[in-house]
């Protein structure tokens, strides 16, 4: 299996370089969280059975209460937690958090979820890898961690939400939640790709706008206060995330294809400009 830094440097080159500046210690520990998302994600997005699912979660637990026991862990990536990331007291609760929102996805295809499910999904799958981010960062009060946390996580998470809201509909998913849809006209009871034709999804999608810009405004504010230096790994995320955003939004939320892609070379103008501007 590749190290969990060349996992990152393989799939999002211009991020890796954005993580330089941190210390050896705390880059390995990011790259270790991402490592483990990225991993629950690719069991989501496998061929296997719901029945081998299942079996593969209920094993991450059983490997969390080993590494959190202080147990020889089982996987590779299982040891990669416990060597680089418990130096940094990233608590128990918020890695199970990361793993239930990631099995709320796993078996049944979200659906329009209510508005509750939205929030748990969201929390778990951005808001948390946020806040241990920033814990492994340092530098930050937790008032202020959560606060930024959650301002980003559910820009980025939204803006990947709406980004990719054609895709999600041909693989059986859409995560607009049902109030949100209701309020905009749009006909439930219907597939997600029937949903995607409305003619009222474009109100949806402004309304879910409304919250992802907030969370950038607010994103930029707290981060414009704080050491660049230490924060560019989520200079950078945030700023790519936020062109793809204002891509979607100057165009029209009725528009939803094609995706608005941010390239090999944009991506390393923005890692540029992000370090030495």
């Amino acid at each position: 299996m590749l190290s969990v830094g060349k996992i990152v440097r393989k799939s999002q080159p211009s991020l890796f370089w954005c993580m330089r500046s941190l210390s050896k210690a705390k880059r390995e520990a990011i790259f270790t969280l991402f490592a483990f998302c990225r991993h629950l994600d690719n069991i989501i997005q496998s061929p296997m059975s719901d029945e081998e699912k299942i079996e593969l979660f209920s094993a991450w637990q059983e490997e969390l209460d080993n590494i959190y026991d202080k147990k020889v862990p089982a996987t590779n990536i299982g040891r990669k937690i416990y060597k680089n990331c418990m130096r940094f007291n990233l608590p128990k609760e918020l890695m199970v958090e990361i793993l239930n929102s990631a099995l709320l996805n796993a078996t049944s295809p979200i659906q329009a979820p209510e508005n509750d499910v939205f929030e748990k999904y969201i929390y778990g799958y951005a808001v948390v890898p946020f806040y241990l981010s920033l814990m492994i960062i340092g530098d930050t009060r937790p008032s202020i961690r959560e606060e930024l946390a959650k301002s980003l996580g559910n820009a980025i998470i939204i803006t990947y939400i709406l980004r990719d809201i054609k895709d999600d509909a041909l693989n059986n998913r859409l995560y607009i939640p049902k109030e949100m849809l209701e309020q905009s006209g749009v006909i439930l009871g219907e597939t997600p790709r029937t949903v995607v034709e409305s003619k009222y999804l474009s109100n949806a999608r402004e309304l879910l706008a409304q919250r992802a810009e907030k969370g950038y405004s607010r994103a930029n504010r707290i981060l414009s206060k704080m050491n660049k230096n230490n924060m560019l790994t989520l200079h950078f995320i945030k700023n790519v995330g936020e062109i793809q955003f204002n891509m979607m939004k100057e165009r029209g939320w009725e528009v939803i294809s094609p995706k608005p892609k941010v390239g090999f070379w944009k991506r390393l103008h923005i890692a540029f400009n992000t370090i030495f501007k």
